[in-house]
């Protein structure tokens, strides 16, 4: 076995002492438990989930599916890009939700405003579907459809070829459509991408780089 258990430990002894487990010689990856627990992925607000090392080619088309909770009102929800400018982004910025995308022509934005700013950071769960067919882009929250003109309309490809990342980015790492450097606090699960006929459903515990991001449980309430 060469992984991590996904599981709380409590109580242990070792020659009937116990460890000193408030000050370890070293930590890595490992949070505290709690007492009630969801399904989904916990981001602590410092870091970021890192997938698809060999980079993601969004290319045409693409549909993002994800569910999210929080109580901050901002933080990058997700990322990639490519070393010139075409790229895709997701991000809470003031309590908004922000789907950009370059196809190498320019940025086009569609926007989702709540009524108020803190409806879709109050603690529950939260639906967002981002889809981009070539030229055209529509973000769902909720059910509610927001839908953007796009002036490039001969601009079709987003050619990314970097890594996808996910509740924020590291810090030498550019991000041609995201506005925010304010990594997610919160819980993230369901994240589906589809290409045409072909669903992939990503499992943070496979991501190559977590750093703040606890990928087997959401603690019931904010902590």
């Amino acid at each position: 076995v060469t992984h991590s258990i996904p599981a709380c430990i409590g109580n242990m002894t070792i020659n009937s002492k116990q460890p000193d487990s408030e000050s370890p010689v070293s930590i890595f990856a490992v949070n505290k438990c709690y007492v009630t627990v969801q399904d989904g992925t916990f981001f602590d607000g410092s870091g970021f989930a890192a997938l698809v090392r060999e980079g993601y080619k969004v290319r045409s088309d693409v549909n993002i599916t994800l569910e999210f909770r929080t109580t901050a009102v901002h933080g990058v929800l997700f990322g990639v890009s490519s070393a010139k400018v075409d790229a895709i982004g997701l991000e809470i910025v003031h309590g908004k939700v922000f789907f950009h995308v370059n196809n190498g022509a320019g940025r086009i934005t569609a926007m989702y405003e709540p009524k108020a700013t803190n409806n879709l950071c109050d603690g529950k769960w939260h639906k967002l579907q981002a889809n981009k067919t070539k030229h055209r882009i529509s973000l769902i929250i909720d059910g509610n459809l927001v839908q953007t003109d796009n002036p490039y309309i001969q601009s079709t490809s987003a050619d990314t070829n970097n890594p996808i990342y996910v509740g924020g980015y590291p810090a030498d790492m550019k991000q041609n459509c995201l506005t925010s450097k304010s990594s997610f606090r919160g819980c993230l699960r369901n994240l589906v991408l589809t290409k045409g006929q072909h669903a992939e459903l990503f499992d943070f515990s496979r991501a190559f780089d977590l750093r703040g991001v606890f990928p087997h449980s959401c603690p019931g309430a904010e902590q």
